[in-house]
């Protein structure tokens, strides 16, 4: 049975969405980030960067959200391009997401939301080029259904597990200037798979405290 190392953050959201919709058996195993989970040597031996999600399948082993998107979506032939030709398309919005959606928004959450101090320049910074990426998903899906071809696919699961977030990356009123990713978030927000992917976090006991403990394990500079 895959084994599915995972926290209620974007990243592994999006992969328990792609796993609740191809409908395979998983073992859930909880990592809690704010009490020092990814720092077990245990883990460490999966995952060397210490980040979830990791996931295991057989002698295999994945980590990077993206990268497991790919791996199970090849392996069982689903949610990829129907066109071999939408294959580079593919591979750019899963990197665009990759390489800038994700690290820049999650910039912005930690200096509007989690800075020990207020840094203006950096809120700014992370929080104009986090809604830059937004704006060019919104763009590109104000043309189109999916970002790739007309079908639903690993793409989209790797846009939706950031923009379900939008809010708190940006602030409430954020998502008045994207209705076209809103729509594309909206619909896949609705899919049974997507309710059970997000609930996943609420069957196990994760730390709820953003406490000195948390900020520790979560900023590790800051021992520094």
């Amino acid at each position: 049975m895959l084994k599915f190392f995972f926290n209620g953050s974007p990243n592994p959201t999006k992969v328990a969405l792609l796993l609740e919709e191809l409908g395979l058996p998983y073992e859930p195993i909880p990592i809690d980030t704010r009490k020092g989970d990814q720092f077990a040597p245990d883990f460490l031996a999966l995952n060397p960067n210490g980040k979830v999600p990791v996931l295991v399948d057989d002698a295999d082993v994945i980590f990077d959200s993206n990268a497991i998107l790919l791996y199970l979506a090849e392996k069982t032939g689903r949610f990829l391009p129907s066109s071999g030709g939408d294959r580079a398309q593919l591979l750019s919005w899963l990197m665009f997401v990759a390489t800038g959606v994700g690290p820049f928004s999650g910039q912005a959450v930690h200096f509007r939301h989690f800075a020990p101090e207020q840094v203006p320049y950096a809120q700014a910074r992370y929080s104009f080029e986090a809604r830059r990426h937004y704006d060019v998903l919104n763009a590109h899906l104000a043309q189109r259904r999916y970002l790739v071809s007309d079908a639903y696919s690993i793409a989209d699961m790797s846009a939706w597990g950031w923009a379900r977030m939008i809010p708190f990356v940006l602030g409430e009123t954020a998502w008045a200037a994207l209705p076209h990713l809103k729509r594309h978030h909206d619909e896949i927000a609705a899919r049974p798979a997507a309710a059970r992917a997000v609930g996943l976090k609420d069957r196990f006991a994760f730390k709820p405290e953003m406490d000195d403990e948390a900020r520790a394990n979560m900023f590790r500079h800051l021992k520094s």
